[in-house]
């Protein structure tokens, strides 16, 4: 059983504060969760993230994060799924849960009629070499925070201040920079991209 929370707009440092205690405090038996949101304007950077890919950041806060990875962008119009799981008890490898939400991702994607690929060597989600989902996690005692973000109808200006996820002139789009607008109905796209993830997690390990 995972325990899906609608969280709405909501500010990113009190978001990552509370991902990390529900981490830190829960235990073997608290249920997983999956917390769907977004963030007003801001840039993340990981633990490894160079300031040399923050390129432009303007008036656009910076936050340093624990998570793996570079540097992105979150803002509204952005789906974030933050995926607080129990990776030991779910039997996952990291290796195997970065490619249960690319698959998950790529699984929803599909239904939209865009067809999603991920890289072995670049987690995420890219169409035609263009990113349409970032992916970055940390676990802690076994347990995973952080999660994925998914540009379904956003202002991408901000991508372009930066190396998105350290890589250099990588494009990023959006559902609605290839459907349209109007093809767009992000409520929906939100709880499509609970299922498909759930439906990820829950499926027996092979």
């Amino acid at each position: 059983m995972i325990t899906r929370r609608l969280l709405g707009l909501v500010d990113y440092n009190e978001t990552f504060s509370a991902m990390k205690t529900f981490t830190q405090s829960r235990q073997g038996n608290t249920p997983d969760e999956l917390w769907l949101l977004e963030h007003p304007s801001v840039f993340t950077q990981g633990v490894a993230g160079k300031s040399s890919h923050l390129l432009a950041p303007g008036n656009i806060p910076v936050v340093k994060i624990d998570r793996g990875g570079q540097v992105t962008y979150h803002g509204p119009g952005q789906w974030v799924v933050y995926v607080l799981l129990d990776i030991r008890r779910g039997s996952l490898t990291v290796r195997g849960l970065v490619t249960a939400i690319e698959r998950a991702v790529i699984s929803l994607l599909a239904q939209y009629g865009i067809r999603g690929l991920a890289d072995p060597k670049a987690p995420g989600v890219y169409v035609d070499g263009k990113k349409i989902a970032a992916l970055g996690l940390k676990v802690s005692r076994g347990c995973s925070y952080h999660g994925v973000a998914l540009n379904v109808d956003m202002d991408l200006e901000p991508f372009r201040r930066i190396n998105p996820c350290g890589h250099v002139g990588l494009e990023v789009i959006s559902m609605a920079s290839l459907l349209g607008h109007e093809a767009v109905d992000k409520e929906a796209i939100g709880h499509a991209l609970l299922d498909s993830l759930e439906h990820e997690f829950t499926r027996p390990v092979s």
